[in-house]
């Protein structure tokens, strides 16, 4: 008995020990998600509610039925879809010709793939009025027409396609495309059975976000898109006009429909992400 309770007060210590030690680690995640809640509230949910807020303020049918309003986002819906299924499809191929082939230069590509991150969106917007405006050295004048916005939007949002795409492609296990290429199947079937349904989660996830980015993107637009009504406005530059002049309810109604409209894209996009997973 006397050498069992040497024994025993260790492994009495260790239980303590244990205890003290889990005690400590539901502090820390209880704080880091008080924290994160926290921090959420602060920067999303606020700013949100505050523009619902705002909204409600505004007849939300009058501000709507303005055929300058519904002709903003009408154009930026449409310009936002086709420029998230060109994105898909460049996307898919920058990817993939920086992860499966090696050249010269690719370092170089790499890192020009982040350069709309890094750049002012209002000097991308310059930039390429520069290239493409009236009288440009490339002899293309795209500045103050649709086509100009679609390039814009293409420019700041390809980013988001490659980058979601990248890591998982690079990822990949080439041993099952191998396989299938022995057993006599071609480079597109074996594309589109093998390779095309890992990528398709992150194919939609920068999707998304591309159509997200496109819908609400201003700086690269303000210049070259010229903003004229009925033609070349799009969402973003109308709400900042309804603010200038004094209507900021009216804005907010406009801002709202932005916000309401990419959600359920995002939304829609990982429900069929998921259902798409579970089918494979």
């Amino acid at each position: 008995m006397a050498e069992l309770s040497p024994r025993l007060a260790v492994a009495a210590g260790d239980r303590s020990s244990r205890r003290s030690s889990l005690a400590r680690e539901g502090t820390i995640r209880a704080a880091a998600t008080g924290g994160t809640v926290g921090f959420l509230s602060l920067v999303v949910l606020l700013p949100v509610a505050a523009l619902v807020a705002t909204a409600a303020r505004a007849d939300v049918r009058e501000v709507l039925a303005a055929p300058q309003a519904r002709a903003a986002l009408s154009f930026t819906v449409v310009a936002s879809l086709i420029v998230t299924a060109v994105d898909v499809g460049t996307g898919l191929l920058v990817a993939w010709v920086l992860v499966r082939d090696d050249f010269p230069g690719r370092r170089v590509v790499d890192v020009l793939v982040d350069l709309p991150f890094a750049l002012p969106t209002i000097v991308a917007g310059l930039t390429l009025l520069a290239l493409y405006g009236e009288d440009a050295p490339l002899g293309l004048d795209l500045a103050y027409r649709r086509s100009g916005v679609v390039l814009a939007l293409l420019f700041v949002t390809l980013p988001f396609v490659v980058r979601a795409v990248q890591p998982v492609l690079a990822e990949l296990d080439t041993e099952m495309e191998e396989a299938a290429v022995c057993l006599g199947a071609s480079g597109w079937t074996t594309f589109r059975r093998i390779v095309l349904p890992a990528l398709r989660p992150a194919l939609l996830t920068g999707a998304g976000l591309a159509f997200a980015r496109s819908l609400g993107e201003f700086g690269s637009v303000v210049l070259i898109s010229g903003n004229l009504p009925f033609k070349t406005e799009v969402a973003s530059v109308f709400i900042a006009g309804q603010v200038e002049n004094g209507d900021a309810a009216g804005a907010a109604a406009v801002s709202v429909v932005l916000l309401a409209t990419s959600l359920i894209f995002v939304l829609g996009l990982r429900g069929l992400a998921w259902r798409l997973g579970r089918l494979r």
